[in-house]
Order: structure tokens, then C-alpha cells, then sequence
């Protein structure tokens, strides 16, 4: 299996036997993925899997809300069809993963915060502490230019992370370990694509 969806559980540490150094690993849940539509070529224009992970208990007559978190991932080689599932065995021979996931949202933030710029002296005269400073021209063109790194909305994005590195996988629990941190805060859904 190409991709499989997760919740994250939270950080801890590993210390690995080989070299004796502690590592932070970040641990995610991984319950029995549904597979809930194939798309293909003739049909949708491209080849995909419709995935839907951690079922609700009351959902109603609406079946699609039978499941909390549902991604689109990319259709591995194979024959897949609806209603099959899968579980955290399909990524025991993995080293690697690609792991995608909500960023925490910070707020409206100054370009101190959100763009890492230097701020001004912090001595009695100056009236330049965390300002952006200078932003447009004069009479030509007479507008800011599209693209300038100005205050805003920070975070809340979806970032993805190549080549993170698988450090154990526990089936008994459902729980797999991967090495550093991952994007979003705790119990936010991730998706994981072999990388």
C-alpha cells in the first residue's frame, strides 16, 4: 500500500540501541484504513483511492459522515476495490515516509514572527521597534508590490514532510514511531505516503 491515514498521539523519546543517543520520535495511532472509492482513468480522468480512517459511532442515515478523516491518496499497483482495509502491517517493510499534515495556526502575526526580520533598537529614541519599515515606491508605480512580506494570517497551512524516517512499528497497539516532529498539534489527522 502506497498510503495510509494517522492521528497523532503526541512526542516522546527513543534511545537507540545501536549508538546509545536519545532520538525524538513522534508516535501516531493508525486503526483499519477503508478503502471508500477507487477512482480511475475512464471514469475520473486519473487513478486514486478515496481513504476514510476512524469510524464514528453515531453517524446517522449519512454513511459518508461514518468516518472522521478522509484523504484522496495516490492508487498503488495492484487490485483494490471498495470496502477493502488495511492496516499498519502494509508499512513493515518501509524505511521511509512522506507525512502531510494541518500546521498549528498562530494568529495574525508581525513579519518579526511570521518573516523573521530584525527589529529596530530598543533604546528611548527610537520610534522603530517591530515595524516592517519601508514598503512601496513614490510616484512610480505608486502601489506595493504584489508578493512583499507584510503582517498576516501564520500557520494553518498544510506542510509536508519527504523522507521521514520509520523508527518502530507496534502492531499490537496500532502505534507507529517516527523520527523528529511533524507538522500540527495533538490528535490532528496526517497522512502518511511511501516515500
Amino acid at each position: 500500500m502506497k498510503g495510509i491515514l494517522a492521528r497523532k498521539i503526541g512526542m516522546s523519546q527513543y534511545i537507540s540501541p545501536e549508538t546509545s543517543r536519545m532520538i525524538p520520535i513522534t508516535l501516531l495511532e493508525i486503526p483499519r484504513n477503508t478503502i471508500l472509492q477507487v477512482k480511475t482513468k475512464d471514469k475520473d480522468g486519473y487513478e486514486s483511492l478515496v481513504i476514510g480512517a476512524f469510524e464514528r459511532k453515531n453517524f446517522g442515515k449519512n454513511t459518508n459522515k461514518k468516518f472522521q478523516y478522509i484523504q484522496e491518496l495516490p492508487l498503488p499497483e495492484g487490485e483494490y476495490k471498495k470496502g477493502d482495509t488495511f492496516s499498519l502491517e502494509t508499512l513493515k517493510d518501509i524505511k521511509q515516509v512522506k507525512v502531510s499534515g494541518m500546521c498549528k495556526g498562530k494568529g495574525f502575526a508581525g513579519v518579526v514572527k511570521r518573516h523573521n526580520f530584525s527589529t529596530g533598537r530598543n533604546t528611548h529614541g527610537s520610534h522603530h521597534h517591530r515595524e516592517p519599515g519601508s514598503v512601496g515606491m513614490c510616484a512610480k508605480p505608486g502601489r506595493i508590490l504584489r508578493g512583499k512580506k507584510m503582517p498576516g494570517q501564520y500557520g494553518n497551512t498544510r506542510k509536508t514532510l519527504r523522507a521521514v524516517e520509520i523508527i518502530d512499528i507496534d502492531t499490537n497497539h496500532n502505534v507507529i514511531a517516527l523520527k523528529g516532529s511533524i507538522p500540527g498539534a495533538t490528535n490532528t489527522f496526517v497522512s502518511l505516503i511511501e516515500a
